[in-house]
């Protein structure tokens, strides 16, 4: 009986383990074929919106079998790439066939290669016989990282292909940012230059290296110079309209300027300057309507200037007249402009003589107003181009101008290089000097400088600001060193975070040390706290994390009585590592804070202090006020040393002219005679040319031996 009893329990429990078995069984074939019908759905419907209805689909497990003919490689490549986006890559199996090669249309073959600063891309499709090894060794040595994306056709390699993928890459070498496009016998280079010359020099260089059986096309473009301020002044008078200034803020805009001069009445083509600096995106609108209202007068002239716009007119022109006009136009000026009409009478005195020029921080010199006549323009503008880059020149000429004139300009022009922004103005009673130097005594410096040009009575007013960020013996790092120093000490230190966490872990007191130390100078840079993670996770939650991580050592440094105000924390999650993220090695590294500067430029210009106004006679004595320390810039110790004797020294030799006043003077210059040259003679001297010797020249010959040896026993005799 109870061996019945064991028989029968042995035997439900093999009945209801091969029952959990057989329904295991059937729920994985049931999951098995789920998961294959659903790939080769989803894979079938991909194939057949792309319009590859001669592929076959096919699931065996978890591999998707594609087969059929394409009628290219082309398509057969495309249909491979549309089926990755229904299902995983991996999964797929690739068993079509392309139709005959004879039968075959041959593909177009063209490669894009793109260069810039974190490397070298290549994407497009190149015959089979193309050696990609080749190419890639080509243009590793520049030492950049080279991305290949390049798939392969088997086609026979067209007609004027491999000159044109040789020279394509040539001018990879030659670029430095570029854009190339490569076709069979065709070569088109995007590239960017450093300025206009260096646009000049690649276009040559690119247009002498090119193959006589490549049609080359170039678009090279370099970056415009910021002109400020923005300035048009557009003149009609009896010789015709013509332009004393011109710029514009990009193609179309220079286009619709120059037609609105030609419909006005300007027979030479007229030139205008590309720039930025432009107040508003209506510019050419403004500067269009303010010719058209010139050239309806017949005579007058209008300047803009930034966004105000300066309509003057003879007295010959009629009172009624002018109000018509000057109404049109104000209407017509898009909001942003203010109009200044003005109608001259028939008494009113002329205009001031005077000229200004302006230096921006950030971009090149700007000239305007009345110079003597054509030779002491070219005077003028020559000295300004060979000390500063010049965007625009607006010289008048006007014989009217008064003797010396043009010394007092190049000598404004020269004091003007102890600036390293600002503004000059002449005028024949004064010589106004404004702005910011990094230099604690550029106003002494501008006040000899003017004396020396100009030599005694010349009244100068100067009002110069030092910006000790500017000032290059202070040695204050910039933007750039200033996160240069932050990524090195978060480098270097030993913070870390809780995993998945934006807690720090570690002890953060000896880097927060570095870092006060490193932001001691650069708290007024804009600079961003960026946090990367690796690729673990979800995308959102990365980025969420890498966030709170970056605004986590933002608040450590804050704690740590760092000025934050200009700091910002981004968290850029898993979209830029810098490691590979199969690796846990790889995963640290992606794992990381990077500070990143936002802009060059400093935003706290509170730092600066007020400009000291100086004004004076070129010559003549300074009377400081003694409350008042007009020494600009940071004061020193005072020098240590042994004590020397209140007596000076007795110098031999003949006796020097020296100051009067320890103090309050403008340095003197010595020079062979005690007479000075008035202005009318030095601007003489400007007027006569300069001899370049050749070799018709007559040089003197060599002395005889008797005269050399002669020489040689007096300089003895001296040495003795």
């Amino acid at each position: 009986m109870a061996r019945r009893r064991r028989l029968s329990t042995s035997l439900a429990t093999i009945i209801v383990l091969a029952g959990a078995g057989g329904l295991s069984w059937m729920g994985a074939e049931a999951a098995a074929t789920f998961v294959e019908d659903r790939a080769a759905r989803d894979v079938t419907q991909a194939l057949q919106a792309a319009g590859h209805d001669w592929a076959q689909v096919a699931t065996d497990g978890l591999r998707v079998r594609l087969t059929g003919t394409a009628p290219s490689e082309v398509e057969r490549f495309r249909a491979v790439t549309q089926a990755g986006t229904a299902v995983d890559a991996t999964r797929i199996l690739d068993e079509m066939t392309v139709a005959s090669v004879e039968a075959m249309t041959p593909p177009d073959f063209k490669v894009e290669l793109l260069k810039g600063e974190q490397g070298l891309s290549l994407i497009g499709l190149v015959p089979a016989a193309t050696d990609r090894d080749a190419i890639l060794r080509g243009l590793r040595p520049a030492g950049q990282q080279v991305t290949d994306l390049l798939e392969a056709a088997d086609h026979p390699v067209p007609d004027g292909w491999t000159e044109a993928l040789r020279f394509g890459l040539q001018a990879a070498q030659m670029t430095a940012q570029a854009k190339i496009s490569i076709a069979p016998g065709q070569v088109q280079v995007a590239a960017l230059a450093a300025d206009r010359e260096d646009q000049g020099r690649l276009e040559q260089a690119l247009r002498r290296a090119a193959p006589p059986q490549v049609a080359l096309d170039l678009q090279i473009t370099a970056p415009r110079p910021v002109i400020a301020p923005f300035t048009l002044r557009f003149v009609m008078d009896d010789d015709g309209g013509r332009f004393d200034a011109c710029a514009a803020s990009d193609d179309a805009g220079r286009d619709r300027i120059v037609q609105a001069a030609r419909d006005a009445g300007m027979q030479r083509v007229p030139t205008c300057t590309l720039g930025l600096g432009a107040p508003s995106d209506d510019w050419a609108e403004a500067a269009a309507a303010a010719i058209a209202a010139v050239g309806q007068l017949g005579q007058g002239q209008v300047t803009l200037s930034d966004a105000d716009v300066a309509l003057v007119v003879p007295a010959s022109v009629t009172r009624q007249r002018f109000d018509q006009v000057a109404g049109r136009l104000e209407q017509a000026l898009p909001p942003t402009y203010r109009l200044q009409a003005q109608h001259e009478k028939a008494a009113a005195q002329a205009a001031p003589i005077e000229f200004q020029a302006t230096l921006p921080p950030s971009g090149s010199l700007s000239m305007r107003g009345r110079i003597a006549d054509a030779q002491m323009q070219q005077a003028v503008d020559s000295f300004a181009r060979s000390r500063f880059d010049v965007a625009q020149s607006g010289l008048r000429t006007d014989p009217s101008v008064p003797g010396g004139w043009t010394v007092r300009v190049i000598a404004g022009l020269e004091a003007m290089g102890a600036l390293h922004a600002g503004q000059v103005r002449v005028t024949p009673d004064m010589i106004e000097l404004t702005g910011v130097s990094g230099d604690p005594r550029a106003s002494d410096r501008a006040a000899a400088l003017l004396s020396e040009r100009l030599g005694p009575g010349a009244r100068y007013r100067l009002a110069i600001s030092y910006d000790r960020r500017m000032d290059e013996a202070l040695g204050l790092p910039d933007g750039e060193e200033c996160v240069a120093r932050l990524n090195i000490i978060m480098s270097e230190s030993e913070i870390g975070f809780e995993p998945s966490r934006s807690s720090i872990a570690g002890d953060p007191g000896p880097t927060m040390e570095r870092f006060v130390r490193a932001m001691a100078d650069c708290s007024d840079f804009q600079i961003e706290a960026g946090g990367h993670t690796d690729s673990q996770g979800s995308e959102a939650f990365n980025a969420e994390l890498s966030r709170s991580r970056a605004q986590a050592i933002v608040s450590a440094m804050a704690d740590a009585g760092i000025s934050v105000a200009n700091m910002s924390a981004r968290g850029y999650g898993e979209s830029r590592p810098v490691a590979t993220n199969q690796t846990e090695e790889g995963r640290e590294i992606n794992r990381r804070i990077e500070f990143r500067l936002l802009s060059p430029h400093p935003l706290d210009a509170d730092t600066i202090p007020a400009p000291v106004t100086i004004a004076g006679v070129t010559g003549a004595e300074v009377d400081p006020d003694p409350a008042e320390d007009l020494t600009q810039g940071p004061r020193l110790p005072p020098m240590q040393g042994p004590q020397l004797p209140d007596r000076a020294a007795q110098m031999q030799g003949p006796q020097l002219p020296h100051s009067r006043a320890a103090s309050g003077m403008v340095p003197m210059t010595v020079g062979v005679a005690e007479q000075f040259q008035t202005l009318d003679e030095r601007e003489e001297n400007l007027r006569v040319p300069v001899l370049t010797p050749d070799d018709d020249t007559p040089r003197p010959g060599p002395r005889p031996d008797s005269v050399a040896e002669q020489a040689g026993a007096q300089d003895e005799a001296t040495d003795e």
